[in-house]
């Protein structure tokens, strides 16, 4: 059966990902710890449907709190426009502490890079999750040359393969099944793992939302929210 072959394609993948990014895990979890530690918060960001992969962290059932999305407007429709990304990220809020997570199958596009630019000029981390193999061989479309991966203080590497998509079917004249945001959603849930792991050993525990479709969820996710109520409902 058909199906069964993207079973067996994401399987080896995720084998593949905890066979080499298990160090790169554990580093990018120990920027997020010292962040949330000192006071600052994740933000998460992915055009198009890298979008998937900042939703995974912030904002979810067993996920930190103190994380949150930053949400362009025009939801990547401009993201190849040189410039936009700078003027973006002129209404963002970064403050001394915060880190962050960008997400870019490719890595090429000037949105991505203005913004990582962005935040390297001010000091803060940057943890990009790309297909790192796949975007080495790519050119930039900004007029820097530069890709995501060199702005990053950490790589997690997805794994994946050029174009995302990995079946071959017979008739098909392309490959079919993007797999990068699952990868790419089994590499940060382990990084959020990883990270709560530290803040523990450190004494440190940390604050984490429950579903709010249990009983007491609400009430207990309305209690620690208030403490970066002026954080996570800015841009």
């Amino acid at each position: 059966m058909a199906y069964k072959l993207f079973f067996e394609e994401i399987e080896r993948m995720i084998e593949d990902v905890k066979q080499t990014q298990g160090e790169n895990i554990v580093k990018a979890a120990e920027i997020i710890a010292d962040s949330i530690m000192a006071g600052g918060i994740v933000q998460a960001f992915g055009s198009g449907h890298s979008y998937a992969g900042a939703i995974e962290i912030a904002g979810r059932a067993g996920g930190l709190i103190p994380a949150k999305v930053i949400k362009e407007p025009a939801g990547g429709k401009y993201e190849r426009v040189e410039g936009v990304g700078t003027l973006f990220m002129k209404d963002v809020d970064i403050r001394e502490n915060d880190c962050f997570v960008l997400i870019s199958n490719s890595g090429r596009n000037p949105l991505i890079i203005e913004m990582a630019d962005w935040i390297k000029q001010r000091g803060n981390k940057i943890i990009a999750v790309t297909a790192l193999e796949v975007s080495k061989t790519m050119t930039s479309r900004h007029s820097s040359g530069k890709l995501l991966y060199e702005f990053a203080d950490v790589v997690l590497d997805n794994r994946g393969v050029f174009g995302d998509a990995a079946i071959e079917l017979e008739g098909m004249p392309s490959k079919v099944c993007g797999t990068s945001s699952i990868t790419g959603a089994v590499l940060l849930q382990s990084m959020v793992l990883q990270s709560i792991q530290i803040m523990l050993d450190r004494g440190y525990v940390p604050p984490v939302y429950l579903s709010a479709n249990i009983d007491g969820g609400p009430e207990h996710n309305e209690k620690l929210t208030a403490k970066y109520a002026d954080r996570l409902h800015r841009v």
